[in-house]
């Protein structure tokens, strides 16, 4: 018995997330229609220029910017940004540093210093 393998599709929007760019500044092409997993994996490993860029000038998803920042996506929302920024546009918070971003980075180094306990603790044997 042969198994006929069926393409596995994905909305754009699982795609443009997987890609890690923002759907609304794709073009209308890829928002328009399905992505395949071999569509996806060659615009992965080939990325259009279309694709490289909006990886590198933006407009970028939150959790992209919040990597870019160094702050985690609910500090993003405490500070009351909710729209897409461009890479410009974080260079320019960098460079500000006004205090909610320092706040927040310090917030998230906290958090992952407690994480790395914890799993530091976990993975010592049991006495």
């Amino acid at each position: 018995m042969t198994s006929h393998q069926s393409t596995q599709t994905m909305k754009p929007a699982t795609a443009a997330k997987k890609l890690g760019v923002y759907l609304e500044a794709t073009p209308a092409d890829f928002r328009e229609g399905v992505v395949s997993r071999a569509e996806l994996n060659e615009l992965q490993a080939n990325p259009p220029q279309w694709l490289q860029d909006l990886r590198r000038n933006g407009p970028h998803p939150r959790p992209v910017v919040a990597a870019k920042l160094g702050v985690s996506i609910a500090g993003l929302a405490r500070a009351g940004v909710t729209e897409p920024l461009t890479t410009e546009q974080i260079e320019a918070l960098k460079q500000e540093a006004p205090e909610w971003l320092e706040r927040e980075r310090t917030t998230q180094a906290e958090v992952r210093k407690e994480a790395a306990r914890i799993k530091k603790k976990n993975a010592e044997p049991q006495a």
